[in-house]
């Protein structure tokens, strides 16, 4: 009787191929899931205002309310990027639902071009399903040259659907946080020296 022995290193050979194909599509697959992992909290951030996250908006709300809000404004910058960073008012009152312009500057002092772009949050974190912007600097990187100094514009608004959250009813305060970052890496898209247009001053 024949033995099968001369046929076992093709039978291993042919499990270890399948052992390491299904290894390599679970690596695959486990990469995949890390680099959809960022876009994804992004996205359910902005959609439910987690974390004090703010929303977007295209255009203004249908409606301004009589009740009113003090925004207030805070600029930090990040180790090891060599900015000044400052808002133009610490704070302003503005009606629900009426679009506000505030104006940041920033300025590299140093002697080289530098990258860095802004995180973003509210408090209470609470509101940042309400709290929308229209234009915002943070919205892409910002490059500064040697010494360059640049005046730069947020549009928001808070959205009148606060007034139907009971949970809000006792809110008379947002706080608007900034932190930049350095960037290393140039990342699409990035600002250049101007930006975009925005309504005039309050």
């Amino acid at each position: 009787m024949m033995s099968d022995a001369p046929h076992h290193p093709t039978r291993k050979r042919a499990r270890d191929i399948a052992v390491a194909a299904a290894c390599g599509v679970f690596v695959a697959m486990m990469v995949g899931m890390a680099y959809a992992a960022v876009p994804f909290y992004n996205w359910f951030c902005r959609a439910t205002g987690f974390g004090g996250t703010t929303q977007v908006a295209t255009a203004a709300p249908a409606g301004v309310l009589d009740r009113k809000v003090t925004v207030r404004f805070d600029a930090n910058i990040g180790p090891g990027l060599p900015w000044r960073f400052e808002p133009e008012v610490n704070a302003i009152d503005v009606r629900i639902g009426e679009v506000a312009t505030v104006y940041f500057t920033i300025v590299n002092q140093s002697a080289r071009q530098t990258l860095g772009q802004a995180a973003y949050n509210v408090a209470p974190t609470t509101v940042g399903a309400y709290f929308s912007k229209i234009n915002c600097f943070c919205f892409t990187e910002q490059r500064l040259g040697p010494g360059e100094k640049r005046e730069m514009a947020v549009v928001f608004f808070v959205d009148p659907a606060l007034a139907k959250d009971s949970d809000q009813d006792d809110l008379n305060t947002i706080t608007l946080s900034y932190t930049f970052y350095p960037l290393h890496d140039p990342q699409s898209p990035v600002a250049d020296n101007t930006t975009p247009a925005a309504p005039g001053r309050l």
